[in-house]
């Protein structure tokens, strides 16, 4: 075994879902699951990214130890009771506005209508595992086109559980394994942080993937997060998103 240092990639991935991956109680208010990976330049992540988000933090809180989670924006309790307060919420959601226009990521989203794919496949494969293998086909393609296919990429996951972080472990080493439509191992390393840490990547990464679901459920709703979030999927090179950025299954 070599007692060398594994020669990393000038890139970081964040990963995060939007939705359950349970087909047999499906929730008819919303029934999709997104699994969304931010790929991000290591470069611009220490220069820009986590500086950007602290000073915003700053702002508002005056540290930088509030962790940003979408679902207390959206319905403010703890540190985000501050946003029922109208001025400060339309203060608050600019200054975030600006933080994700500005962001320099490509985005790949997996979306999966799940009533659809339940009917469709006689035993469908768990939904997390499905679109952790076709997004992680997309990410590794892209850093393939960026020159990295040789070098190890993290990719950074959120613990949800010590079972379900098993069975994630265990998915995403088959897939990286080589049991992928490439038949190719992926030079990828799973990194998997506790919820409440202060990662500036997965924070924003969280709030991108229910956007996703948004309009692929209300596809006629105004949705201004998903438009910012649209100019970064990942596209071919006539420009199209739908199969290099965005997936929808079935």
């Amino acid at each position: 075994m070599s007692d060398s240092i594994p020669r990393f990639s000038d890139y970081l991935v964040f990963v995060d879902e939007s939705g359950d991956h349970n087909l047999t109680q499906i929730d008819p208010q919303f029934p999709v699951f997104v699994l969304l990976f931010a790929i991000i330049p290591k470069s611009d992540y220490v220069e820009r990214v986590c500086p950007d988000l602290q000073r915003f933090k700053f702002e508002f809180w005056g540290h930088d130890e509030a962790v940003l989670h979408e679902h207390e924006i959206r319905k403010p309790f703890g540190d985000f009771l501050f946003l029922l307060q109208r001025p400060l919420r339309e203060r608050f959601l600019a200054s975030l506005t600006r933080q994700m226009v500005a962001l320099p990521a490509t985005v790949i989203a997996v979306v999966i209508d799940k009533p659809a794919y339940a009917a469709r496949y006689h035993q469908p494969v768990n939904p997390y595992d499905y679109a952790m293998e076709a997004g992680l086909e997309r990410v590794f393609r892209h850093l393939e086109g960026l020159g990295q296919a040789e070098s190890t990429t993290s990719i950074i996951v959120e613990k949800r559980g010590r079972r379900e972080d098993a069975e994630l472990e265990l998915a995403f080493r088959r897939v990286c394994d080589g049991a992928n439509t490439l038949h190719r191992p992926f030079p990828l390393q799973l990194v998997m942080i506790p919820k409440a840490s202060n990662s500036t990547g997965l924070q924003l990464t969280d709030l991108m993937a229910r956007p996703v679901a948004l309009k692929h459920l209300r596809p006629d709703q105004p949705n201004r997060a998903y438009e910012i979030i649209e100019a970064k999927f990942r596209r071919s090179p006539a420009g199209k998103i739908e199969g290099w950025g965005l997936k929808l299954l079935p």
